[in-house]
């Protein structure tokens, strides 16, 4: 079989030969790899009255694609503001911050609200459940709120993936803190939300179910392909992550953003 470049020449029945038609897609030059997410020479300042106080100071740091990374520091050193930025939650007072190769800075309110429903989701300490609601119905209403089609078999699937098919009917009054953490994190797998952002998720759990959840945390980033960012304080969150990024003074402190 011969193979030719340039015009291609196919055969009639008869055995003439004519140009095809077809024509080869031009490759792009370059193909860009966009970090989940990036913050650039980010300033975080506010004010109340005469007092002045910068949460982040020139704050440069890069995510990658399904990266696992814990954020540490002591407290006052920018780690909530840094999650509040990513979720859109607030707007930087200088610089930018871009999630999957897009401005947040660029965007007006509505696209702010659009991006806080389909591209981040969120994981507490605590209440992250509606109450009045049991687990499925707690997946299947944020499901809704991000306008995802079928939500009650999505979060009955995605709850049974995390280990919680016998507990779906429960209120979270009925379940354990473990549990009602690991809800949390289905509910954003059930969601396919590209960035998950987790302030302290294991604050207020015990070892064997801080160890439940950091599984169900790496699940999540090696089924759903999700970036996780974990703002902790436990050396043992810490450790099961892909990279640790230290904070201090509202920056990254020197050599801490360790690989």
């Amino acid at each position: 079989m011969e193979l030719t470049t340039g015009v291609d020449r196919a055969r009639e029945p008869g055995g003439k030969q004519f140009p095809s038609l077809y024509v080869e897609p031009e490759k792009a030059a370059e193909e860009i790899d966009w970090p989940a997410l990036e913050f650039n020479d980010v300033f975080k300042i506010y004010e109340s009255g005469s007092a002045r106080t910068v949460a982040l100071r020139g704050l440069d740091l890069r995510v990658e694609p399904a990266e696992l990374v814990a954020v540490v520091g002591p407290s006052g050193s920018g780690k909530s503001t840094l999650l509040a930025l990513a979720a859109a939650l607030d707007r930087p007072s200088a610089g930018d911050v871009t999630v999957n190769g897009r401005s947040l800075a660029h965007l007006d309110e509505a696209g702010l609200a659009s991006h806080r429903s389909r591209s981040v989701a969120i994981v507490f300490q605590s209440d992250n459940l509606w109450p009045e609601l049991s687990a499925r119905e707690n997946v299947a209403t944020a499901l809704r709120l991000a306008g995802r089609p079928h939500p009650e078999r999505t979060a009955e699937e995605t709850l049974g993936a995390f280990g919680l098919s016998e507990r779906t009917h429960l209120r979270p009054g009925s379940l354990s803190g473990g549990e009602q953490q690991r809800v949390a994190i289905a509910a954003a797998a059930a969601r396919r939300a590209p960035l998950v952002l987790a302030d302290e998720p294991t604050g207020e759990l015990d070892e064997k179910n801080e160890g439940i959840v950091l599984r169900s945390l790496a699940d999540l980033r090696d089924r759903f392909e999700s970036t996780i960012v974990v703002v902790t304080h436990s050396d043992r969150v810490a450790a099961a992550c892909d990279r640790v990024i230290e904070l201090h003074d509202g920056k990254v402190a020197t050599g801490k953003d360790a690989p």
